[in-house]
């Protein structure tokens, strides 16, 4: 078999043949060893020290410790509370006790303080009577130091029913914060027209008004004499009823109060009374007293003293 090339066969077994992705040794190492060998280690620790408890389980009893410090803790309290209850409503009834004695003396005095004014009002107009009774029962009408009762008119003033919402408006702007309430320069208004229109007494709300006498404001409270009173305002002025009544209405005030009325809901009524009763001012504080010299008399130098 001459001129027949010779080829030599492979030798090679098919178990040692390359792997066609030999060439991509290092993505090929990647896939297989997703997992750093570190990171393996350290799991394999932590499960080792856990001592192999299932996540859940350990969640579990980790609630479950949880729930049963919460419960300890609202029992023990529980238990405190109901300890110190009984030594707090004893406190409580104590405190109550004293204001409830407190307020009892309060009134006793009260009380016998009125009863001593009384005695010094009785001496003080027997004195005045004494020397010049008509004169003494004149400046007891005007000072309000003493009953008074004749015919007048009565005023009711009352906040708009509305008052509670409030609402914009130039009373709002003027420091009102309520356009429907009625306010101390409403009732300052009122009595001071009453006054220009000829009373010779006025009370609001049963307090007797003399010259010392203010009305003011403390929140939306109204004062007299630093007295709260609340509304409606019921304001009697003792004088000629039907003269009286036409001429406040006629005034700027009674116009004034007029204007409250239409614009701002605030109510009012006017009437014409036969017969009121005004009570006598609580107090009266004489603050300065000089007795008349003879400078003082006709012809002599006045030196502006008198009683306030």
């Amino acid at each position: 078999m001459c001129g027949m090339s010779q080829q030599h066969p492979e030798r090679s077994s098919p178990g040692n043949a390359p792997r066609p992705d030999a060439s991509m040794s290092l993505l090929t190492n990647v896939m297989e060893h997703s997992l750093d060998d570190g990171y393996a280690e350290a799991a394999a620790r932590k499960a080792a020290e856990d001592g192999g408890l299932p996540r859940t389980l350990r969640a579990k009893l980790g609630l479950a410790a949880g729930l049963v410090l919460a419960a300890l803790v609202v029992t023990v309290g529980a238990a405190q509370a109901r300890i110190a209850a009984p030594t707090m409503a004893k406190e409580r009834e104590e405190l109550i006790a004293r204001i409830d004695r407190g307020t009892d003396k309060a009134d006793q005095l009260q009380q016998h303080v009125d009863s001593l004014r009384d005695d010094v009002g009785a001496i003080q107009r027997k004195a005045l009577k004494k020397s010049d009774g008509e004169r003494a029962d004149l400046l007891a009408l005007l000072s309000g130091s003493t009953q008074v009762t004749g015919p007048g008119v009565k005023l009711v003033v009352d906040d708009a029913k509305e008052a509670e919402a409030g609402g914009g408006g130039p009373r709002e702007s003027s420091g009102f914060s309520d356009t429907g309430r009625v306010r101390d320069r409403d009732m300052q208004r009122v009595v001071n027209g009453l006054w220009q229109s000829g009373a010779e007494a006025i009370s609001v709300n049963g307090q007797r008004l003399t010259s010392l006498s203010a009305i003011r404001a403390a929140g939306d409270a109204i004062l007299v004499d630093n007295k709260p009173l609340a509304p409606p305002y019921t304001v009697l002025a003792v004088g000629d009823g039907q003269r009286l009544s036409t001429a406040f209405q006629d005034s700027a005030d009674g116009q004034y109060l007029h204007v409250l009325q239409q614009n701002y809901g605030v109510r009012t009524r006017i009437s014409t009374e036969g017969e009121l009763t005004l009570p006598p001012a609580p107090s009266l504080i004489v603050r300065t007293a000089q007795p008349k010299t003879g400078a003082e008399q006709p012809g002599g130098t006045d030196t502006g003293k008198g009683t306030s």
